[in-house]
């Protein structure tokens, strides 16, 4: 019998999603805006504890706008967590500022307090280096600080909160993989000044493509929503003083949303049930390890199921069990490479005690997605257990 792909994190309907898009149609409400994108707004503020949201078209525009309203300019300094996807550094990029890499804590796997407030000082002194040229940076405090809560985890934020506080400088929560992760019992992308989400149609729950900017200042947000509009002026005829951007969510792919809320909190059950099972039959083997949640004070969606691999202790590296799954038309892919090592960013100032670089080389995620099913499942054990076995 063919067997069909298990993908990473594939899409997963609720079921009620073709009942506000039927009513975009029925009102002709296919255009941008429209009521379905002031319900999500609404649901995504309820859900997050934010006082405001602007759906917009992804995850990176909601970053990139964030940075133009924390007036980042060219050769601005922004701090960045370096373990994450590059749509947390390409929009810093897009500004003509430069990025500071910030390596990770050995728990979280997310942004070290201790090395941020280590790079902060040196961008304020005039000591920022360049680990891989020589360029010599110029002596100023960075425009914001945007940590990743990674894979669903969030990152330490009563610290990092602290040194930003300390130094006065802002902070963004690059919160797009962990919709329904809280710490301290407060929802991620609400402990800073600006935060952004992803739906992109491998997350928790999506819209096809799409993300929100959310906040509790209202003026950053109307600023957004005006910016992500083309930025056109109050007046009869199309005036521009400020450059905009096409940066909206269209009123059907927010229908997809409204309906994907009626089903967030199962989504975010389900996951962390995916993680339980794989811990089930794999936590206490020898040189395998999982992200987990360092303390009672992370509360993680686990949107996708890390793990590390010790070969020396397993007896298989990280790459052959991604090819032995592959072999069986199961889905598994190494963690992010992290932004110091990407060539785009090579030249990039970056502070690091090289955990990040060793989570890279041995560590996979595993299929998370909440629709896998029970034969899904079965298949991923067997085939998991065949090539450890077989080692």
């Amino acid at each position: 019998m063919k067997q069909n792909d298990i993908f990473l994190s594939s899409p997963h309907m609720g079921g009620t999603e073709m009942r506000y898009i039927q009513e975009a149609y029925s009102t002709n409400w296919v255009a941008p805006l429209g009521p379905n994108v002031d319900g999500f707004e609404a649901d995504l503020q309820k859900y997050t504890g934010a006082k405001y949201a602007a759906a917009l078209n992804s995850g990176t525009a909601a970053l990139h706008l964030a940075l133009i309203l924390a007036d980042v300019k060219p050769g601005d300094y922004v701090i960045c967590q370096s373990m994450t996807f590059s749509a947390s550094a390409n929009p810093i990029a897009y500004l003509g500022a430069i990025p500071v890499f910030i390596d990770s804590e050995p728990d979280s796997w997310n942004m070290s307090p201790k090395l941020l407030e280590a790079a902060i000082e040196d961008c304020i002194s005039g000591s920022l280096r360049s680990p891989a040229s020589s360029i010599t940076f110029p002596a100023k405090p960075p425009k914001a600080i945007i940590p990743v809560h990674l894979y669903g985890m969030s990152a330490n934020m009563s610290e990092i909160i602290k040194i930003a506080d300390k130094y006065d400088i802002l902070v963004i929560e690059d919160a797009a993989e962990s919709l329904g992760s809280t710490y301290q019992g407060q929802s991620t992308g609400t402990f800073s000044t600006m935060g952004i989400l992803s739906f992109n149609g491998n997350k928790i729950i999506t819209t096809s493509g799409g993300g929100a900017l959310i906040s509790d200042n209202e003026e950053l947000i109307n600023k957004a929503r005006f910016l992500a509009t083309q930025a056109r002026d109050d007046a009869p005829h199309y005036q521009h003083s400020v450059i905009g951007y096409n940066y909206r969510m269209s009123n059907i792919s927010a229908g997809i949303g409204r309906g994907q809320m009626d089903v967030v909190n199962d989504r975010v059950e389900q996951r962390r049930s995916i993680n339980h099972w794989y811990r089930g039959y794999l936590d206490k083997i020898e040189g395998l390890d999982f992200q987990s949640e360092p303390n009672s004070d992370y509360y993680s969606n686990f949107w996708l199921t890390a793990i590390t691999i010790d070969s020396d202790k397993l007896g298989i590296s990280r790459e052959e069990l991604r090819c032995r799954l592959l072999e069986e038309k199961i889905e598994s892919r190494p963690l992010w490479k992290p932004m110091h090592l990407q060539p785009v960013f090579q030249n990039s100032p970056y502070y690091g005690a090289n955990i990040s670089d060793s989570l890279f080389e041995k560590g996979l995620c595993l299929p998370s997605g909440s629709n896998l099913s029970d034969e899904d499942k079965n298949r991923i054990e067997h085939s998991i257990k065949s090539a450890l076995e077989g080692r």
